[in-house]
């Protein structure tokens, strides 16, 4: 892959996290009864620094979970999904029943890694609510599928790549575009 253009430094992260954070209070009318669930991998730092900014805002915490979605994914064989490496899921230590589910995850493409969210979360107890928080949406959908909370709306070609790296992960904060 070559890199082809920055997309969004760190500081432009944390705007689109804040407004985010905002825009998730004052959908939910305040915090009470949301759940904010990071999709593993890269939706699960970015979870905690959207409910790090809402306690922020609101002056009380939100409830914050992991989702590993390796076993409902469509896009890789039984035999990949048995030698990836799983982690457990913490929404499942949740009662989610009459709860606002805010599903975050870095790049939204398919739809298919929230397909795979939205069975996950199915199959722990049904929700009041799902929504999609999403730091990128990239466009081509192959699922009817739309994020509620969008950082930056970047249209693509299929023969690129968007890459979030993560200060904790990676060392810095950006949004990269990759040529393949």
């Amino acid at each position: 892959m070559q890199f082809k253009a920055l997309i969004m430094d760190g500081k432009a992260m944390v705007r689109s996290m804040t407004r985010i954070s905002h825009e998730i209070i004052e959908h939910n009318k305040g915090i009470d009864d949301v759940i904010i669930v990071g999709i593993h991998s890269r939706g699960v730092p970015l979870a905690e620094k959207i409910a790090e900014r809402i306690n922020v805002i609101e002056g009380k915490s939100v409830s914050v979970a992991t989702l590993d979605i390796t076993k409902y994914r469509d896009d890789i064989s039984q035999e990949e999904k048995d030698l990836k490496k799983t982690f457990e899921s913490t929404l499942k230590g949740f009662d989610v029943k009459n709860k606002h589910i805010v599903l975050v995850d870095d790049v939204l493409y398919t739809g298919r890694t929230v397909r795979a969210a939205l069975d996950a979360v199915m199959d722990i107890g049904r929700p009041l609510t799902i929504q999609l928080a999403v730091l990128v949406d990239r466009g081509h959908r192959e699922l009817p599928i739309r994020p509620d909370y969008v950082g930056k709306n970047v249209p693509t070609s299929s023969k690129e790549s968007v890459k979030v790296h993560l200060k904790d992960v990676d060392g810095t904060d950006e949004v990269v575009i990759y040529s393949k």
